[in-house]
């Protein structure tokens, strides 16, 4: 019986399980209403779950690169192509080290692969930071589609796209796992340049702010009708110019960011 606003609140919780339904919804929200970047839609390879990794082989090769979460196949993958890596992980295994290390790893990497998990566990904000050296990517079904993760010094996002919704739910109504990349979801990877992630702003900033024009023009409609009740979309219109206001102070700072040293 709770809204998504409400469950979107959760994210901030440190109980396990409420932070997840609250990233959840959070995803729900934004994923409903938000335009992708410009990207680019992985197709998998023999592994789904990997394609993100397969997508940066050419440019891991020879680079001290740091996982963070484990990816079920990575290990065989990393030894096929005789990579640099390390897996961080909190409850580490075959090999892993434990995420503790992160402090003293992340700032010595080239190239960081950042389990989006970390945002409703809330260890995202300090494994950004200590990961501003290296090319970082933000990756998984849990990864959000804001242009904001720019300030964070994510360089790009590797999230999801749904291709199959039926496929999807039956995968997940099954238990899920990996197996949702096999049909269902496919990785699309975004660039958050300066440039790319300015151009998504004002798309996004461009949508919402039609979408605010046309629940403006319903309310005043509705009271010139002579209607004295609430606007019944008031909540709704407050909820977007609430958005708006978060995408303009974003772009902002990368307008702030691109002229800097002009």
């Amino acid at each position: 019986g709770k809204s998504v606003a409400e469950l979107a609140a959760w994210v901030r919780e440190f109980d396990p399980y409420k932070s997840t339904v609250g990233m959840a919804a959070v995803n729900a929200a934004i994923n409903c209403r938000h335009c992708l970047p410009a990207g680019l839609t992985l197709k998998p390879g023999k592994q789904g779950n990997l394609a993100v990794f397969e997508h940066f082989l050419p440019r891991m090769i020879d680079k001290k690169t740091i996982v963070i979460g484990r990816y079920p196949g990575l290990l065989e993958f990393v030894e096929a192509h005789s990579l640099d890596v390390t897996v961080l992980e909190r409850n580490p295994s075959h090999g892993d080290l434990a995420d503790t290390a992160c402090e003293y790893l992340l700032p010595e990497a080239e190239w960081v692969f950042l389990t989006a998990s970390s945002i409703p566990n809330k260890t995202f904000p300090r494994l950004a930071e200590l990961s501003r050296n290296a090319v970082t990517v933000l990756m998984g079904p849990t990864t959000p589609w804001i242009p904001d993760l720019h300030h964070f010094g994510i360089d790009y996002l590797a999230g999801v796209e749904i291709s199959d919704q039926k496929t999807l739910r039956e995968t997940l109504a099954e238990g899920g796992g990996v197996r949702i990349f096999d049909a269902g979801v496919s990785y699309r990877v975004s660039p958050l340049t300066l440039t790319e992630t300015s151009a998504w702003s004002k798309q996004l900033i461009a949508q919402t702010a039609a979408g605010k024009e046309s629940l403006t023009r319903g309310m005043d409609d509705w009271y010139r009708s002579g209607e004295t009740r609430r606007y019944p979309r008031y909540a709704e219109l407050d909820a977007t110019n609430r958005r708006l206001s978060r995408l303009d102070t974003c772009f902002k700072q990368l307008w702030d960011e691109a002229n800097h040293d002009k």
